[in-house]
């Protein structure tokens, strides 16, 4: 016989199903804007997540993707968080995974993790090195950060959506920078930090992040041929 808490909890999931039938419908309907440079970063970060196999791990700014709960089904005790006042100035909300609002510039969570995910979301955080600093701050002994941004070995643009070439993005009331070396090195300095790893992709038929036409699938590259996106596995020295 079930319990009353299982019950009300089949109750619930029943009404969940309902409540989220709209949404569906909306995913359905409607085709995506564009593809994008997700699938590269995911089997990066999957594949550092199944050669680290981490306890615990922490992924910022989350929102509204089901990263945290697919990271959790291979058996890992995940915390997202967000930056939900600031980023998501017309409302908010992850259907797959309980998001924490928090700010990795100044975090207020106190415990640590093996490991810290951050795709694609370090390009729209102004205060790039204090979030580092965040980052490396929740790192327990022998822990990695898995990074992934619009990246040009020599050259930073603080904004590539407001550039006279930007392919897209006008409209956002975010910026999205593009790091270079300078940047790297500069997390590295100040958090006693190593790389690891690094991957580079050539994602447009331009110079920077979002010009000319896009390419699919995104080409891996090296550092010395054209690039625009990284992935980047981070420790202490």
């Amino acid at each position: 016989m079930k319990s009353i808490i299982e019950y009300f909890f089949g109750v619930y999931e029943k009404l969940i199903q309902i409540l989220l039938k709209p949404v569906f419908y909306k995913e359905n309907k409607y085709p995506l804007k564009r593809k994008n440079e997700r699938a590269n970063e995911f089997a990066f970060a999957f594949h550092c997540i199944a050669a680290k196999s981490p306890d615990t791990l922490l992924d910022i700014g989350t929102g509204k993707t089901s990263f945290p709960h697919l990271v959790q089904n291979c058996g890992i005790k995940v915390t997202a968080i967000d930056k939900i006042t600031g980023y998501w100035i017309s409302g908010f909300s992850n259907r797959h995974f309980k998001i924490n609002s928090d700010d990795i510039t100044n975090p207020r969570i106190e415990r640590k993790f093996d490991m810290i995910t951050c795709i694609s979301v370090l390009e729209h955080i102004p205060l790039h090195r204090e979030a580092l600093k965040g980052m490396f701050s929740l790192l327990n002994p022998g822990g990695q950060i898995i990074l992934t941004f619009p990246y040009n070995e020599h050259t930073y643009q603080a904004d590539i959506y407001r550039h006279p070439q930007a392919g897209y993005g006008q409209q956002h009331p975010f910026i999205g920078q593009v790091y270079s070396r300078n940047e790297v090195n500069s997390w590295l300095a100040d958090n006693h930090g190593v790389i690891l790893k690094q991957l580079y992709y050539e994602a447009f038929t331009g110079d920077f992040w979002t010009m000319g036409e896009p390419i699919y699938p995104l080409r891996e590259t090296t550092v010395t041929s054209r690039h625009h996106l990284t992935c980047l596995l981070l420790a202490r020295s």
